[in-house]
């Protein structure tokens, strides 16, 4: 219970932070080039595990994300139920397909990775994902990898 309450208290701590921090940089005007305070290009990895409805919300958040920063280097990293909506033929609740956003996202530069791990788990094929889907081996550690090594923020809708 003692340690239950410690974690809460720290995670509460560090978005306090976050939110502080996030408040203090002025956003930039729209249309205008994203640009990290390092002065390079702004790198975002988007997590998608929970299934269709958050890959809905997802693509409205990738078209609004692209739509105020251009140049903003999205990537989006499936595992889980995440990967649903990169399967051909995959639906929303009003029956519309994934194809067209993806690969109108793709078009933009938006790269959308699959987790291996997950595929083999579900017996799901790679041939049966989207053109623009390209496979990793595990979602997580692609996540990781990305935050660290190349610096990207980290989103999940």
């Amino acid at each position: 219970m003692r340690r239950a309450f410690i974690r809460a208290t720290a995670a509460l701590a560090a978005i306090g932070l976050s939110a502080r921090a996030a408040a203090q940089q002025a956003p930039a005007p729209a249309g205008t080039a994203a640009k990290s305070a390092k002065g390079g290009r702004v790198k975002v990895v988007y997590q998608l595990s929970e299934g269709i409805d958050q890959a809905v919300r997802a693509m409205a958040n990738l078209r609004n994300h692209l739509n105020a920063a251009p140049d903003t280097k999205i990537v989006v990293v499936a595992f889980g139920y995440g990967v649903d909506f990169l399967v051909e033929g995959a639906k929303d609740s009003r029956g519309n397909t994934f194809e067209a956003a993806v690969g109108a996202l793709g078009s933009s530069g938006v790269e959308f990775r699959v987790c291996r791990n997950t595929l083999t788990a579900r017996k799901i094929s790679e041939q049966s994902l989207l053109m623009d889907a390209k496979i990793v081996q595990a979602g997580v550690v692609e996540i990781a990898r990305l935050q660290f090594d190349e610096g990207y923020a980290y989103l999940k809708p």
